[in-house]
């Protein structure tokens, strides 16, 4: 099973995949004429304006992002961006920021798809997402793609949003301070069923303090860590660029080997950190009260920006200034196949331990608190997130009934994912496992989102042509009127 498993997900994330990931945010950015990158500052404008009293929906926009991005902003900032780099090399993260900005369009067309084909279900919710607009903006006869989408969603939110993240809070916060797993996973419980019974209001209320407060926490955490190693970061960032182009370390030459591994951990960590092209974001900005989808668009791409640019480029520059990642840990061209193979470092530290030495570094005593409790909070935030994006994909299969049931599931997966590190031998076994299980559920969701994206990608730059036409417009007609004496 495990060797099959292996194999799958090895297939999930090969070089058909990665293409279509990558190649899908790259039509659609030159699509948009580069509207990702060009009306970024119009972006954040938009991010902090009021709704309009006639918006319908559930949550702010700003309230929506914070939603989104608690899902996003997870152990993958963490612990994935130091994976990436022990595996990968320094290289992974140039493609990593490849994976961002070409996901930015991708975003976009997610949020503005999500707004466009959402739908008011029996109780009165905003829903959306891929299924939604697959269904209702592709005809009846793709229905069963968007049940394949929903069923994939359901399975990878029981997995990468309730016991993966459960599961590495509290191994981090057994690690650090020893508190036992059983209390971790009856906090972790509790503390998930009085958010998320309280629906995405709730949800989105939390997200919008935790989230923010958060990540501005860490990011100081991590810019100071740079600036004690200001020295370092020319060559960190020239470590990022030979590495992303097969360079070998010692300077002889290209390896194809070297820039397919980069290439292939730094995209497929870039997707499980920000999720462009998986399809999980536009559930929570359907929610958004926004009459306008263009609008909910261009706050949507703002998510990958603050994700992968930001959050994780100061966890790699952390790593790769900090000197904790030796010559001898790093990827060779001999050794590039035999990693591709089997997805293991070169028996270094990886993932959470490694940014955990490199906090230490610098910041001795200190940096391992800022790790645990950024990956406690950053954790939980994510159960939350998911938990709404397994529900909506539950309530498209099942009906408005099946909501209940779902979130007491989670509550007690949440809880099983905790409670599985009292357990050693095959259980542990079982739960490594599970994680790459996780993580192959996660790239097969994003082919049926690829494929109404691309699809459904006229009517995104209509939208978008017919909204910036309009406020052109509107702009020269304010500036011909004169003003009042």
């Amino acid at each position: 099973m495990e060797n099959l498993i292996h194999s799958l997900n090895g297939l999930v994330w090969g070089i058909p995949m990665l293409t279509l990931l990558l190649g899908t945010g790259l039509y659609l950015t030159i699509g948009l004429r580069f509207l990702s990158v060009t009306r970024l500052p119009y972006a954040f404008k938009q991010l902090f304006k009021k709704p309009d009293s006639n918006d319908e929906g559930d949550v702010t926009p700003f309230g929506a992002l914070m939603t989104a991005l608690s899902s996003t902003i997870g152990t993958g900032n963490i612990a994935g961006v130091a994976a990436a780099i022990a595996i990968g090399g320094p290289g992974a993260v140039f493609w990593m920021w490849m994976t961002a900005i070409v996901g930015t369009a991708t975003k976009y067309s997610e949020g503005v798809l999500a707004v466009k084909f959402r739908e008011i279900d029996a109780e009165g919710r905003h829903v959306g997402g891929p299924m939604y607009y697959i269904k209702n903006g592709m005809g009846s006869k793709w229905i069963w793609l968007g049940g394949v989408f929903a069923t994939l969603g359901v399975l990878a939110s029981w997995g990468t949003g309730a016991s993966i993240q459960s599961n590495s809070i509290a191994d981090a916060l057994n690690a650090t301070y020893g508190i036992t797993p059983i209390v971790s996973a009856v906090a972790l419980s509790v503390g998930a069923a009085a958010v998320i019974l309280g629906g995405i209001q709730r949800i989105a209320s939390v997200a919008s303090k935790l989230v923010p407060f958060m990540a501005l926490s860490y990011l100081a955490g991590g810019l100071l860590v740079v600036a004690l190693n200001i020295e370092a970061v020319p060559a960190a960032f020239g470590q990022i660029f030979r590495g992303a182009f097969g360079f070998d370390s010692a300077g002889t030459g290209i390896s194809i080997g070297l820039l397919m591994l980069a290439m292939q951990k730094g995209v497929a960590r870039g997707i499980f950190s920000n999720e462009a092209g998986q399809g999980s974001a536009p559930i929570a900005h359907a929610a958004a009260k926004n009459h306008d989808p263009v609008d909910q668009g261009i706050i949507a791409m703002l998510g990958t920006i603050i994700d992968t640019l930001i959050v994780c480029s100061i966890t790699a520059l952390v790593i790769l200034t900090s000197g904790v990642l030796g010559a001898d840990c790093m990827p060779t061209a001999a050794t590039a196949h035999d990693i591709l193979a089997n997805g293991q470092a070169a028996g270094c530290d990886t993932g959470a331990p490694l940014t955990v030495s490199a906090f230490d570094a610098s910041l001795p005593g200190i940096g391992q608190h800022i790790v645990a409790i950024g990956l406690t909070v950053f954790g939980f935030t994510t159960i939350l997130g998911w938990s709404y994006y397994g529900e909506r994909c539950c309530e498209y299969l099942f009906g408005e009934k099946s909501i209940l049931p779902f979130r007491i599931s989670w509550i007690v997966v949440v809880f099983l994912g905790a409670a599985a590190l009292m357990f050693e031998g095959e259980i542990k076994n079982l739960v490594n496992l599970f994680w790459l299980v996780a993580d192959t559920l996660t790239g097969m969701m994003a082919a049926p989102n690829l494929v109404a994206l691309v699809v459904l990608s006229p009517i995104v730059f209509k939208l978008t042509k017919d909204y910036f036409a309009a406020k052109k417009k509107a702009a020269e007609e304010d500036s011909a009127i004169p003003p009042a004496e």
